[in-house]
């Protein structure tokens, strides 16, 4: 029961970290996104995909440098590509979302957008999530503990517990 318990806490803590990161990143996309519409005559979901970047780069670091600091950090460009890779599928489901609620239903006023964009970043988190948790940033093996004991002839011996 113990170590289901510390499972499921670590489990807790690691996606409260994500979420910390996340909302974060929400926000610089959100306010990129809008700022993007306001000083440009970019289309919607042009406006959004370079949002979405700022905040795949804003992420990346919050990521690595918060919510999965104590992970393997020995493959630093397997990692990046992996963390390029994913995040790209999220901004397709992140921005698909959007373009077919613009393009797809006519539904584009700054609200309409604004929750469509919204939406299209938690379908798209979700995603993220369970990507970036399994594939780019591994956790380290955990070590088995050892134990010490003395044989009958006086001499310590050492032995893997499970």
């Amino acid at each position: 029961m113990e170590r289901g318990s510390s499972g499921l806490r670590r489990l807790f803590r690691e996606a409260a970290k994500f979420g910390a990161v996340g909302g974060a990143g929400v926000l610089v996309n959100l306010g990129v996104f809008n700022l993007v519409r306001q000083v440009t005559d970019l289309q919607v979901v042009r406006a959004s995909v370079i949002a979405t970047v700022v905040a795949i780069v804003f992420n990346y670091v919050g990521f690595r440098y918060f919510t999965y600091r104590d992970r393997d950090k020995s493959g630093r460009t397997r990692e990046m590509s992996l963390f390029l890779l994913y995040s790209a599928i999220g901004l397709v489901i992140e921005n698909g979302v959007l373009y077919t609620a613009t393009y797809g239903f006519g539904w584009d006023s700054p609200l309409q957008s604004n929750i469509f964009k919204f939406l299209g970043i938690g379908v798209a988190t979700l995603f993220r999530f369970w990507s970036y948790r399994t594939w780019v940033f591994r956790a380290i093996p955990a070590r088995e503990p050892v134990a010490r004991s003395a044989s009958p002839d006086g001499s310590r011996r050492t032995q893997r517990v499970p």
